[in-house]
């Protein structure tokens, strides 16, 4: 079983870098991600910075995480079997859209941590990216 992996992938999204870096936040993903409901540590308001925590639970697992950089978006992510880094940096393409690159860093804790890195493939991972896209896309729509 892997005990540390990276992944990474990128995808094109049709609206302009400033209506789509802000869906990457912890506020914005709420529009666009099922059940994803961040508990706000610091600030409360959960204004993203570079210092916030915050609180998502997914099942019967808690993660915790904390926004590191600014530009682009640089998180740490805690859960009880892994602990993990996920960037993500925009650009913008020549036909007014958005890049995405999306990477994660993940360490195992645990068993249950090598055992989620051992599934998490590269097709895996960019199967999850593309899942995104598609709701991304369908937000933009609206």
């Amino acid at each position: 079983m892997t005990n540390h992996l990276e992944r990474s992938h990128s995808i094109v999204l049709s609206g302009p870098i400033d209506r789509v870096f802000p869906l990457f936040t912890p506020t914005g993903e709420t529009l666009w991600v099922d059940g994803w409901d961040p508990e706000f540590l610091h600030p409360q308001d959960g204004e993203t910075r570079q210092g916030m925590v915050f609180r998502t639970a997914h099942g019967d697992e808690t993660t915790l995480w904390a926004c590191t950089d600014w530009t682009p978006w640089r998180y740490v992510r805690a859960p009880d079997s892994r602990f993990g880094f996920v960037e993500v940096a925009c650009r913008p393409t020549a036909d007014g859209g958005t890049e995405a690159s999306i990477a994660y860093t993940f360490t195992a804790l645990s068993t249950a941590g090598r055992s989620y890195l051992s599934e998490l493939t590269e097709d895996a991972f960019a199967q999850m990216i593309e899942g995104w896209k598609l709701r991304i896309e369908a937000w933009l729509q609206v």
